[in-house]
C-alpha cells in the first residue's frame, strides 16, 4: 500500500511460503524494477502482467499464540525515524519448516526394538521375596481360615499371637514371621526347615503339634497347638526350684523328646527352660517342646561347625565349632540343674558371658 516494493509473498524452493518477516521486506526482484523505471519514464500505459509466482490476492491472516503475537508486537515496533528494517524473530519460522523433511529423517533412524513386557511379580518392599517363595507352595491367606486375637508373645524373628479357627472356634496360637526379617537366604531356608521338621515330629505327645502354614506378601503363619499353661522357666522363677520327685517327672519328658527327635534324625540345638511350655496351668500339667528355628536333619556321625544356641545352654563343643546331636544332651543337664537348684551351673563375668554371646550371634 503506498510501497514501492512489490508487497506478494514468495514460494520457496520447496514449495512453501516464506515467512511474513521475509514476505514484508525482501529485496527488489527484477519484475518490480522493471515496472517502476516505465513508470518513472513515463511509458508504461498498462500493467504488465505479473509473473505466475506473484500473489494476486492478499496473503491470509495467520494465527499466532499469545505468546508469539507478543514477542512480534515487541520486536517489529521500529523507532522513530529509523529507517532500518525491523529484526522480527517468530516462532512461525520454526514451524513452517517442511514437515516431509522431518519425516524423512526420522524414517532414517533405525527402529528401536520393542522391550520385552516383564511378567507382573508381587515382591515385598523390604526382603524383595515373591509370594510363596518361602513355602514354594500356593497355601491361601491365614484370615480366609482364623481370625487373629492377642499377642502372646516375640521372639527373634516372629510374633505369636492368639488365633480361632472360623469353622470350629477352637484356639490356637499362629507364630508370625515377618519377611523383613528374613535377610538371606539362609534365613528363608531355616524357616523352611522349620516347618517341616515340625511335620517330621508331628505326632509326639510332647512335641508342639502344628495345624498348617500360610504365606503371604509379609509374612509366613504358622499355626499351631495352643500351650496356655506358660514357661517352664516361669515357672522355676515362680518355685524358685523343684523337688527332686518333681524334677525328674519334667527330666523324663524332656529327655523322651531328646530321644524321639535323635532318632528322627532331628538335633533341636537350641533347648532351654522358655522352650518347653506346659498346655495348662496345673500342677500336673503336660509339657511339650516348641521353637525348632534352630533344628537340623542329620546323619549318624556328621559334624557341624555353625555356632548356635543360648549362651548358659550352649555345649563347649558347639563354641569349638565341631559337634553332633550329643549337644542337645549337654543342654538338657543344665536345665535339670536349673530345675534342682534354681540357678545356673556355671558362673562367669561379664566378659566372658559377652564372648559367647558374639560367637553365638556371630
Amino acid at each position: 500500500m503506498g510501497n514501492s516494493n512489490c508487497i506478494g509473498s514468495r514460494f520457496s524452493k520447496d514449495g512453501l511460503f516464506q515467512t511474513i518477516s521475509s514476505s514484508i521486506r525482501w529485496s527488489r526482484s527484477t519484475d518490480c524494477s522493471i515496472i517502476n523505471s516505465k513508470r518513472e519514464n513515463g511509458s508504461l500505459t498498462k500493467v504488465q502482467e505479473l509473473p505466475v509466482h506473484a500473489q494476486r490476492k492478499p496473503p491470509e491472516q495467520m494465527k499466532i499464540v499469545k505468546e508469539e503475537t507478543e514477542q512480534v508486537t515487541l520486536q517489529a515496533k521500529p523507532k522513530e525515524g529509523a529507517t532500518k528494517p525491523s529484526e522480527i524473530v517468530m516462532k512461525v519460522k520454526e514451524e513452517s519448516k517442511p514437515a516431509e523433511a522431518a519425516s524423512d529423517k526420522e524414517e532414517k533412524k533405525p527402529a528401536v526394538p520393542a522391550r520385552p513386557n516383564k511378567p507382573l511379580v508381587k515382591r515385598t518392599p523390604s526382603a524383595g521375596l515373591q509370594v510363596d517363595s518361602v513355602l514354594k507352595t500356593r497355601t491361601g491367606h491365614l484370615r480366609e481360615h482364623y481370625n487373629l486375637g492377642r499377642k502372646l508373645g516375640h521372639g527373634q524373628f516372629g510374633t505369636i499371637f492368639l488365633c480361632a479357627e472360623k469353622a470350629t472356634g477352637k484356639e490356637y496360637a499362629c507364630k508370625s514371621i515377618s519377611k523383613r526379617k528374613l535377610l538371606t537366604s539362609d534365613d528363608v531356608v531355616d524357616v523352611r526347615r522349620e516347618i517341616q521338621i515340625m511335620h517330621h515330629l508331628a505326632g509326639h505327645p510332647n512335641v508342639v503339634s502344628i495345624k498348617g502354614a500360610y504365606e503371604d506378601e509379609v509374612a509366613v503363619h504358622v499355626v499351631m497347638e495352643l500351650c496356655a499353661g506358660g514357661e517352664l522357666f516361669d515357672r522355676i522363677i515362680k518355685r524358685g526350684h523343684y523337688t527332686e520327685r518333681k524334677a525328674a517327672q519334667l527330666t523324663r519328658t524332656i529327655v523322651g523328646v531328646i530321644e524321639a527327635c535323635h532318632s528322627l534324625g532331628v538335633m533341636h540345638r537350641d533347648l532351654k527352660p522358655e522352650n518347653f511350655l506346659f498346655v495348662n496351668e496345673s500342677e500336673d500339667s503336660p509339657l511339650k517342646a516348641i521353637d525348632f528355628g534352630l533344628s537340623v536333619f542329620f546323619k549318624p556321625g556328621e559334624i557341624f561347625n555353625d555356632v548356635v544356641g543360648s549362651p548358659y545352654y550352649v555345649a563347649p563343643e558347639v563354641l569349638r565349632k565341631r559337634y553332633g546331636p550329643e549337644a542337645d544332651v549337654w543342654s538338657a543337664g543344665v536345665i535339670v540343674y536349673i530345675l534342682l537348684c534354681g540357678v545356673p551351673p556355671f558362673w562367669a563375668g561379664k566378659s566372658f558371658l559377652m564372648s559367647v554371646t558374639s560367637r553365638i550371634y556371630a
